[in-house]
């Protein structure tokens, strides 16, 4: 249904599995193992995964946080985008890398789910995407201190909203890691 021509596959999108963005992310061990999961039922479908790796003054290029985290184990024939921005589309490679894989919808997970991961979805769907949130794998730390919502109120938003978010010619929501359908 997106609006992109020619672009008729699914690309898992996995935003900021580094060690540093999910290192004190809330339920961060059930949330790692739920991407683990959606990566390996993709490789699985042959379905791309892109990996996303955000660096910044906080988060240097090359530093051990910076790293994904190793649960994971990113294949080294997968694309991955360096990031500097909470969009993964802005001044990066994604576009291209997409383009260049056929694909129109993203299914989404990864860190932070009000910052990179938010950022990531709005980017997608505005720029002719369908745009698919695994609810229960994104996460957040706890950042109550600085007058932001529980990680849970923030994760439990972000998937009402994205529930019902909508354009013309594409398609949003979400979809539990156990229902997620690559083939859709």
């Amino acid at each position: 249904m997106t609006i992109l021509e020619n672009r008729p596959h699914t690309a898992l999108l996995v935003i900021d599995a580094q060690r540093d963005v999910v290192g004190e992310a809330h339920d961060r061990e059930a949330v790692v193992t739920r991407i683990g999961r959606l990566v390996e039922r993709a490789r699985a479908q042959r379905v791309p995964v892109v990996w996303v790796q955000h660096s910044d003054e906080q988060l240097p290029r090359g530093s051990d946080g910076w790293a994904l985290v190793p649960e994971l184990g990113r294949d080294e024939a997968e694309p991955l985008v360096e990031k500097n921005y909470g969009d993964a589309f802005e001044a990066t490679s994604l576009e291209t890398v997409l383009a260049g894989l056929g694909v129109g919808r993203l299914v989404v997970a990864g860190a932070q789910t009000d910052a990179c991961v938010r950022s990531t979805l709005h980017g997608a769907l505005v720029r002719g995407y369908d745009t698919t949130l695994v609810r229960d794998a994104h996460t957040t730390e706890d950042r109550t201190a600085y007058g932001a919502p529980t990680p849970e109120q923030v994760i439990a938003h972000t998937n009402l909203y994205w529930s019902y978010q909508s354009a013309p010619g594409r398609t949003a929501g979400t979809v539990a890691t156990a229902d997620v359908d690559f083939t859709a």
